[in-house]
């Protein structure tokens, strides 16, 4: 991230504007924390592949030490200030006044010089501290993405991989795709869903949101653009500024002021709904769900996953998000763990997902993937990430903890913490139950779809789909 990135934080807040309307703080982040774990935060940054600029921890340390000297200096100045201001107003003589004044006015002169030095020492902490990410749950596993510990296992066993249940051949054959026209309209990586998989889409969405309403969370429609700023106080980098030309990881909207997106994912507006607020205890947890387009200018730079609808530029997500108190948010994890993998599909693994796989944000996260045989492997359709402070640091989410005799709050007001989990990633819960759904004619030839009973109350239209009652659906 350089300087340029930083400005994005920079802007001063509006005072008394509504959260809608007012520019966003500055992060507040923990450099106490920070200097007093210099060796624990280099480690991880190590273990999550976090590139830091060389010295970055210790200049972290040496600027928040010059941080608070500058800052009581200029306290103990201002206060003389106050006093030389009660005796400009109650001296009478004027000789004496004129000289009191005159070192007011060099009193002041030397306030505005401390400022300015404590202004640029706090741009460079800041500068500095948003490189790092968030910490890691001791029990994470260390190391690249096949280190991930598989945590259990739903459905029946996997069956043997096999070409002929490819979900690109099956939707040819049973018309459900459309590449070739989606490539002239927009391009490769984007396509048309047709007949039963446009049908499919829906019930899935609608499916997904009805099992998110049982659980408490409230519906949201979010808005796909959001401002570049929101999204990277999110942890997601608009642009790769680690790059000698930084690569475009999102689709820019062009010439706008401020700078917006086409958002990659729903937590991005969804977590925008709380930036800026302070909540009281007992309004806690607040829990949404929202259906977005997600938007990706990064598809197709993976090799085989770019085939079909695996990895495409543009699909419909159906996200949680949750904002709780800071000492409950592994609980709300593992509630969000245990409604995935009571969300439809077919042999699911759940992943505890190892420190290179975490991004910026995430403290812990699980990935849910399904078996697709045409495909061959396992195939990620969601996943579920304990975020802890990380984003309300950057979006400013606050709550108020209830007053009690025995509480020593002192009047802090600690930071929230936040998770978000995918409820149903769309395109891909339609690889998964096509590839193990589709029936085949003595020929070996698709012939029609069998499709969980589940989805049968949320199916538009009368296509001839086969319902299916297996055992292992829950809800």
């Amino acid at each position: 991230m350089t300087a340029t990135t930083t400005k994005r934080f920079a802007s001063k807040t509006v005072a008394n504007a509504s959260p809608s309307t007012a520019v966003l703080p500055k992060p507040r982040l923990d450099y106490r924390n920070i200097s007093e774990s210099i060796i624990y935060k280099s480690h991880n940054a190590f273990n999550r592949k976090s590139p830091l600029p060389i010295g970055a921890l210790q200049s972290i340390a040496h600027s928040y030490a010059e941080q608070k000297e500058l800052s009581g200096r200029l306290d103990f100045k201002r206060h003389t200030q106050s006093v030389l201001g009660d005796r400009i107003r109650l001296t009478k003589d004027p000789s004496e006044k004129r000289a009191v004044v005159t070192e007011a006015k060099e009193l002041k002169a030397e306030i505005a010089l401390l400022e300015e030095k404590l202004a640029a020492v706090e741009e460079k902490l800041l500068e500095l501290a948003l490189h790092l990410p968030n910490d890691t749950h001791p029990e994470v596993p260390i190391g690249p993405e096949d280190a991930a510990v598989v945590l259990s296992t739903h459905g029946p066993p996997a069956t043997a991989p096999s070409t002929e249940r490819d979900h690109v051949a099956i939707g040819r054959a049973l018309g459900l795709f459309n590449f070739e026209d989606a490539a002239i309209v927009t391009g490769s990586s984007w396509y048309y869903l047709l007949k039963e998989a446009a049908l499919l889409e829906n019930a899935l969405t609608n499916y997904a949101i009805s099992v998110a309403l049982k659980h408490g969370f409230q519906f949201t429609m979010t808005p796909d653009v959001v401002r570049a700023d929101v999204a990277l106080r999110c942890g997601f980098q608009p642009r790769d500024y680690n790059s000698d030309h930084p690569a475009s990881q999102m689709y820019h909207i062009a010439d706008s002021s401020p700078e917006l997106v086409l958002s990659g994912t729903a937590e991005i507006p969804l977590a925008g709904m709380f930036a800026n607020k302070t909540f009281a205890e007992n309004t806690l947890p607040a829990k949404v769900v929202g259906l977005g387009r997600s938007f990706r200018a990064e598809a197709g730079s993976r090799g085989t996953d770019t085939r079909g609808l695996y990895r495409v530029h543009q699909f419909s997500k159906i996200e949680l998000f949750v904002v709780c108190e800071e000492d409950s948010s592994a609980e709300h994890l593992e509630e969000i763990r245990n409604l995935f993998t009571s969300t439809i599909c077919v042999s699911l693994s759940v992943l505890d997902m190892p420190t290179e796989e975490l991004g910026a944000s995430a403290y812990r996260k699980y990935d849910i993937e399904a078996w697709m045989p045409g495909r061959g492997g396992w195939g990620e359709i969601s996943s579920a990430s304990n975020c802890t402070d990380y984003q309300a640091r950057r979006l400013h989410i606050r709550y108020r903890r209830r007053s009690t005799p025995s509480s020593h709050t002192h009047g802090h007001i600690p930071f929230a913490h936040t998770l978000n989990g995918t409820a149903a990633a769309i395109p891909r819960l339609i690889v998964a139950l096509l590839e193990n759904g589709t029936r085949f004619d003595e020929k070996g030839i698709p012939s029609g779809l069998d499709l969980p009973t589940i989805l049968r109350p949320f199916w538009l239209g009368t296509s001839d789909i086969r319902w299916a009652e297996p055992l292992w659906y829950t809800t």
